[in-house]
């Protein structure tokens, strides 16, 4: 009996000891946080403020958190977006998903999100880098109505435009072609249409653009001078929608619905141009005069597309698509017919896995393709030219937070295999093909594995560092080396932060670019015999300081950046079906340097940025193969050399339905080539005399500056009577009329009677005056 007692003494001893340990028992909370269009929002806080736990959403807005079993309100939080708290009753493993609702006034609208709060963008270890949402695009100027969201990177200090009208981005001294466009992991080669004077991103379903000038995340390679990673919308999981606008040369629509409530969705969008449903029409009513010149045909269209799926609490998967094509025709009366057509096809299959709250994956496969093809037609006489870049790739990315929160541990690896079709001509006749030359193929394979570690030191000092192992071969041809990366943030105040930076990089692919022709003629040309890979370092630093009360952010940037292996060409070099085509290069070196300013304000009814850049860029090709180098080997500005660029952007709430917008830029103009005299020359049989211009030094000149005021009113109209919204956006650009300088040539002035040459003289032609357009946008 007495033993019996002591048996129940001790049960209840345990009953007892084990009582608090299942209070504290540990289960896991899971689920996303999405926007209520069904957008996920990578980077939102989860928290439940009562037990001081939280943690942030990954890439692809999922999270996991440990929690004590029992009652918990769990708060979600993201930048625009209202907070929400929902309650749950934790017995074990559960899920729980958010959908955040658009910021509850009307003035979020014309909130610049950039990459956060202003307390956010001071705090980042990141240097140089901008990010830019779709909603933001929308509300500036455009040009003929079209929003572009390269063009809304070129309004960011650093990021100089190509010339009038183009889309190219030449980032802190880089040339055009190294650059690295990504769309949702895709690689783009062209990001152009309209011959570069709007990109091929369709606005309706891009959710952000994250651009890296500096200090770049060691997951990236390939490029020297920048990164543009580009994610798409996802499509809401709770109903079907649709939006779109009706401009004055194109039209977009978008359709997304859920693909199973609360599981998946899609989304798809178009695109599409109508100049030549006009010009056809034009040309018909002039077929009859002989003298009339018809005109070219030009259209381009995009498709977009993307769906996802949670397959379990752990798993989701991620489909999506792009095509896009440009076409441009002429077809004359008397048998001459032209056909140009270039564009990209992008596709990515993504599987994203949570192993632990602490440890999670994204793999992805890519394929991108990238082609032109022109094809002439005289009479009975054909000719084309053709060529492609295509790329498979494979990517894996892991993120692991170890116990402490003081360390964020990326690392992975990528593979990609190139086929390069460097060339393909074609001539004949209707009755026998001749084939001219010969198709110029080559293959490569280029991989990378990288590791980096964000560590915060202190509560001051904050670190990013990594290192990226890249390599190429092609043929018997083979490279490779190391790519530190360094990242450092001190915090001398709580409104005042110190950066610094350097990153070290290779390019193992070349843009061969006939800069003489009035079509792009693009070709993608490997690493391999005498083209070694392209490299460059850049260090920079910086300060960054919230004043104000906290409603503006002074950021002041320097950076230095010193390249190797810089691609030129020879005088009178062939680019098209050339087996040789090494041959034709000449390398030399770069460097570029600068200071940036940059003024952010968020909050309030005007909101906008202000950016002034001071830079140099130079480059230098010594005399080698047989040449005097360029310019005799002395160093050169090239052509995408600024000294002065200055950018505001505004954008004021009139009124709940009315939103003002405008943007200023001023740049230096753009070093050029012109000739300083003429000598005469008479050939040896004393035929007429020839006037031959002659040159200074390469760029030795620069054009007029450049300078533009766009304006544009954004008027809401009523909802819908079933629950849409709509809007009139009214567009000036180059509201006072500016003719900017496109290019200058030489024009002859001479005796009405004699017809002798009196003198020579610069002429300038422009190319877009002030443009007003009007876009109908509707969303239901």
């Amino acid at each position: 009996m007495v033993r019996l007692r002591s048996f129940r003494f001790v049960f209840l001893l345990l009953l007892l000891a084990a009582a608090p340990l299942s209070l504290l028992a540990q289960v896991v909370l899971r689920g996303t946080v999405r926007g209520s269009d069904g957008t996920a929002l990578p980077g939102a806080n989860v928290a439940v403020p009562r037990l001081g736990l939280g943690t942030a959403t990954n890439p692809d807005g999922s999270y996991e958190l440990s929690l004590p079993t029992g009652r918990h309100s769990v708060q979600a939080s993201f930048i625009g977006y209202r907070n929400q708290t929902l309650e749950v009753n934790l017995r074990n493993t559960q899920r729980l998903d958010f959908a955040l609702p658009l910021g509850g006034t009307e003035l979020q609208e014309v909130v610049i999100e950039g990459s956060g709060t202003l307390e956010q963008k001071l705090q980042t270890t990141q240097m140089g880098a901008e990010r830019i949402t779709a909603r933001e695009a929308k509300l500036l100027p455009a040009l003929f109505g079209e929003v572009d969201i390269l063009k809304t990177l070129q309004l960011k200090p650093g990021v100089q435009n190509g010339g009038e009208g183009t889309s190219g981005l030449f980032v802190r001294g880089g040339s055009a072609d190294q650059n690295l466009f990504l769309v949702d992991d895709a690689v783009v080669y062209n990001p152009n249409h309209l011959f570069g004077l709007f990109s091929t991103f369709n606005s309706d379903v891009v959710q952000s653009v994250d651009l890296y000038k500096s200090g770049y995340p060691a997951q990236y390679g390939g490029r020297l001078s920048s990164v543009v990673d580009v994610k798409l919308r996802e499509g809401s999981r709770d109903s079907v929608g649709v939006s779109g606008g009706i401009g004055l040369i194109s039209s977009r629509l978008a359709v997304e619905a859920p693909i199973r409530k609360g599981k998946g969705s899609f989304i798809v969008a178009g695109r599409r141009t109508y100049f030549d449903v006009f010009t056809r029409q034009i040309n018909k009513l002039n077929a009859d005069d002989p003298d009339y010149k018809p005109i070219p045909d030009y259209y381009f269209y995009d498709l977009n597309a993307k769906a996802n799926y949670q397959l379990t609490d752990k798993d989701q998967v991620f489909l999506s698509g792009y095509l896009g094509n440009d076409v441009f025709g002429f077809n004359s009366t008397q048998g001459f017919n032209f056909d140009f057509r270039w564009g990209n096809r992008a596709a990515t299959a993504r599987w994203s896995h949570v192993f632990s709250p602490r440890l999670f994956t994204n793999t992805s496969a890519t394929a991108s393709y990238y082609t032109y093809n022109i094809a002439n037609k005289l009479d009975q006489f054909s000719f084309g030219l053709s060529s492609s870049i295509r790329d498979y790739n494979l990517r894996s990315d892991w993120e692991w937070r170890p116990e402490g929160g003081k360390h964020v541990v990326r690392f992975g690896g990528s593979g990609t295999l190139h086929h390069f079709g460097v060339g393909r001509l074609r001539a004949g006749s209707q009755d026998q093909e001749l084939n001219l030359g010969q198709d110029v193929q080559y293959d490569g394979q280029e991989g990378g594995l990288y590791a980096a570690d964000n560590f915060t030191v202190t509560d001051k000092l904050a670190l990013d560092y990594g290192l990226r192992l890249s390599g190429f071969r092609s043929g018997s041809n083979e490279y490779g080396g190391l790519e530190p990366r360094a990242a450092a943030r001190y915090t001398l105040s709580p409104k005042t932060t110190l950066k610094a930076s350097y990153a070290l990089m290779y390019q193992y692919v070349h843009l061969v670019t006939n800069s003489g022709a009035s079509l792009p003629t693009d070709i993608w040309y490997p690493s391999r015999l005498s083209v070694d890979p392209q490299r460059s370092q850049q260090v920079s630093a910086g300060v960054s300081w919230l004043f104000a009360g906290g409603k503006l952010l002074l950021t002041n940037e320097v950076y230095y950046k010193w390249a190797q292996r810089q691609i030129d060409f020879r005088d009178g070099a062939q680019l098209f079906v050339n087996p040789e085509l090494d041959q034709e290069f000449l390398f030399g070196r770069g460097w570029a340097y600068g200071n940036e300013v940059y003024l952010e304000k968020k909050d309030g009814r005007t909101t906008g940025w202000l950016g002034y850049t001071l830079a140099w860029t130079k480059r230098e090709f010594e005399p080698q193969r047989g040449t005097n180098g360029i310019n005799g080997g002395q160093p050169f500005f090239p052509t995408y050399d600024r000294r002065h660029n200055l950018t505001v952007v505004l954008l004021h709430q009139l009124s709940k339905r009315i939103n003002l917008t405008g943007s200023f830029v001023y740049t230096s103009g753009n070093p050029t080539t012109l000739p300083t005299g003429r000598i005469a020359l008479q050939d040896v049989f004393g035929g007429e005399t020839e006037a031959v211009p002659l040159y200074p030094d390469r760029n030795a000149f620069r054009l007029p500056s450049y300078n533009r005021l766009d304006l544009g009113v954004v008027y809401k109209l009523r909802p819908m009577r079933w629950g849409g919204e709509s809007d009139l956006t009214l567009s000036i650009y180059n509201a006072y009329n500016r003719r900017n300088p496109y290019f200058i040539y030489i024009d002859e002035v001479r005796d009405e009677e004699t017809e002798q040459v009196l003198r020579y003289r610069a002429r300038q032609v422009s190319l877009f005056p002030v443009i007003p357009s009007v876009t109908y946008n509707f969303k239901f």
